[in-house]
This record gives C-alpha cells, structure tokens and sequence, in this order.
C-alpha cells in the first residue's frame, strides 16, 4: 500500500513540476505526456487504498488517507507561495511537514500499528516519523546548493523552478529589502540564465543559508533519535538508529 502510494504521489508531482527527469530516467510525463502520467497516478493510488480495503486493514488505510490529504495540502500551498515568491521560514516547514514528513510518520505509524502496539508507542512512533522525515527533506534542499546536485536532479534545479527552500529563505531574510531585490530576481532568471543562477547558489552559501540548514536538519535528526532511545535495545532500534544516521549522510 506505501509503496503504491508513494510512486503514485511521484507520477504526480513529476507532472506538477513539469520534470522530464526521475533518478536518472525519463519521467512518465516524459515518456507518455501528463494526461497518462496523471491517469497512471490516479491508478496505482486507487491500487494502494484496495490493497488496505481488501485486507481489512481500516486503520492503516485512515493512516494513509490522512497523510495523501496532507500531501495534498502542503503541494497546493506550495505552489501558491511559489507564485508570489514570499516563503517564510514558518511556511516552509509547513509545507515540508505536510509534503514529506507526513508521508513518513505515517509509514513508521503504520510499522507499529500492524505491530497492535498501544497509543504511546502509536505516538512516539509518529513523531520519530515526522522528525525523520523533516530532516530527510531539508538534507534534500541543500542538495540543490551543492557543487553536485542529486541522481536524476541537477544542482540548482528548485531554483530554476521558483521554488524557495530553507538554505535561501533564511540566507534573504538576513538581507536588506534591496538585496532581497536583486536576488529574487535573478531566481526570476535563473531557468534560461546560468549566471544568475549560480548568483543564487553562492548567495546562499555566502550569507550562511546552507550551514542553518545543515543545523536544523541535525536537529531533526536529534530529535528522532532520542525518541528511539527510549526504546529497549534491539537489532529493529539499531537499524532504525542507522536509517536515521543514513538520512543525513547521504550523498544522493
């Protein structure tokens, strides 16, 4: 059902982002246009829900309902605050709550669930989720900062896209209102202007947005970890002290 879900939500915002790129390999947006993209979305979600339907599992597939709403909600802010361009450092956490973090806890809320484990460990196991999944998506952003951008996503790439994440957000509320100017329109510009864009990357390193961002991300990931340190030790504690680890340390 997550694994559904979650190719189903990818199909989607490859379509959304106009992205001819997946890890590498053609979108299905590339390969068969946005009117099949988005008819093969819609089939692997009714897919995933019908597989939870099917076996009875009522509770797993509230768990997920609930997380596609909120995907679904974080995507629409997104692209609403994109087109104005005035992403603060409140809303951005928001959307990345509702995007990815969401989908996360839900999966870790999920584990426990089908595990009959009680409301505590429901909870704790959530918010060890949400935690995960928030630094998993700001260690994302600051990929897009990096002399190497991901597999399949190339440096500068938000950007292009007029998408405004953490390592700039805060890099532009250190700035004056002439600065904050100059750059949000080279980020206008950036998509068809290689030296703009490269302005916007350096002045996200230069005026600390990326190194914030590095910080945050390890407070996520703090946070996640001492929740699971409340828990017995067990291979099952270590391998998720270790994905926990992974996530931030990853180099794609």
């Amino acid at each position: 059902m997550i694994e559904l879900l979650h190719t189903a939500s990818l199909i989607h915002d490859d379509v959304v982002d106009e992205a001819y790129e997946r890890r590498g390999s053609f979108s299905i947006s590339a390969l068969w246009r946005s009117k099949i993209a988005v008819l093969v979305g819609d089939f692997l979600l009714s897919k995933g829900l019908l597989t939870a339907v099917e076996n009875n599992e009522y509770d797993l597939l509230k768990n997920m309902s609930n997380a596609v709403k909120e995907m679904s909600e974080g995507e629409l802010l997104q692209i609403e605050r994109s087109r104005k361009m005035d992403i603060d450092e409140e809303t951005y956490f928001e959307i990345i709550r509702k995007k990815t973090a969401t989908f996360i806890a839900s999966c870790t809320l999920n584990g426990a669930c089908s595990a009959g484990s009680d409301a505590e460990i429901l909870k704790k196991m959530y918010d060890f989720g949400l935690n995960m999944g928030m630094a998993f998506q700001i260690k994302d952003d600051i990929f897009d900062f990096q002399p190497k951008g991901m597999l399949g996503k190339p440096t500068g790439n938000d950007v292009k896209e007029k998408k405004l994440t953490l390592p700039l957000i805060h890099a532009l509320a250190k700035s004056e209102s002439s600065v904050q100017k100059k750059i949000l329109n080279q980020v206008r510009k950036s998509r068809t202007d290689s030296s703009a864009l490269e302005a916007v990357l350096q002045f996200a390193h230069k005026e600390g947005g990326v190194d914030y961002s590095i910080n945050k991300m390890n407070e996520y990931k703090a946070n996640a970890k001492k929740i699971l340190s409340g828990f017995p030790e067990s291979p099952y504690k270590k391998a998720l002290e270790m994905l926990t680890d992974f996530i931030v340390e990853r180099n794609s």
